[in-house]
Formats: C-alpha cells, sequence, structure tokens
C-alpha cells in the first residue's frame, strides 16, 4: 500500500538537492583541491548529479561534478616524462622559459639563432645547431 505518490518523493528530493548545490562554497572546495590535489578549477563547473548516500554509516551527500584542470607535460628529446603538473600559477624553477618567439628565425640563416640570454640561452643556441645540422644532412 502505497502512502504518496513516488513522482512527488523524487521532485521533492530533487528539488532539496538542488537548494544544497546552489548554496556549495565553491572557494572553500577549490581551496581543498589546492590543498589537497595541487590544481585549481579552471573556467566553469559542469554538475553532473547529485544524491543522497550513505558514507561510513551516516546519511551524507553526494555531487558529481565535470571540471577542467590545467595540465602542464614536460618530456625529454627520448620522450621520457621529465615532469607532470596541474599547477601553472607559480613558474618551476627549474624551468627557464626562452625569451622572444623562436619561430621568428630568418628560415634562410639556418645558423641564426634568438638571441636570449642565460642558461636558456645557451640551450637555444645548441637547439639551433641541432637544427642546422638537421637540415645540412637534408640537403
Amino acid at each position: 500500500m502505497k502512502l504518496t505518490n513516488p513522482e512527488t518523493i523524487q521532485e521533492s528530493e530533487k528539488e532539496f538537492i538542488d537548494t544544497i548545490n546552489a548554496e556549495l562554497d565553491w572557494d572553500a572546495i577549490e581551496k581543498m583541491l589546492l590543498d589537497k590535489h595541487g590544481f585549481v578549477v579552471q573556467e566553469d563547473v559542469d554538475y553532473k548529479e547529485g544524491n543522497l548516500v550513505v558514507h561510513n554509516n551516516q546519511i551524507a551527500y553526494k555531487f558529481e561534478f565535470e571540471i577542467k584542470v590545467p595540465l602542464s607535460v614536460i618530456f625529454n628529446r627520448e620522450g621520457e616524462c621529465l615532469d607532470i603538473s596541474t599547477q601553472r600559477d607559480e613558474p618551476d624553477e627549474d624551468i627557464e622559459p626562452m625569451e622572444g618567439p623562436v619561430d621568428e628565425m630568418d628560415e634562410t640563416d639556418t645558423d641564426a639563432a634568438p638571441k636570449v640570454p642565460g642558461k636558456a640561452g645557451e640551450m637555444a643556441s645548441e637547439i639551433a645547431d641541432m637544427i642546422s645540422e638537421i637540415n645540412k644532412e637534408g640537403e
């Protein structure tokens, strides 16, 4: 014997879950993601579903979301992964970004390398030399 309409219960539960979802503190959630997983949420968060669950013998609420996170992958010329990170806010002290666009080199002068100071400049020069050797082998 039914005591009420099941559709009414389901509609009320959905409204209740939607109300909780609307009140979530995303600043706190983003802080926990950063502290626990080391990444920040990028752009929009897609809400998938919410439900009542039993977790560790307690009634709880489970919300499912899809989030976009930054991903940075560094690998060497042999294809081996050197670093993988989901943070882009703080520059990695092991990486010296090359200044100036490399693709602006005069294509007719394969020995020319962009002028980049410091260790990055030395590496840029080595890369330019390697490219020059490869181009000369292909002639």
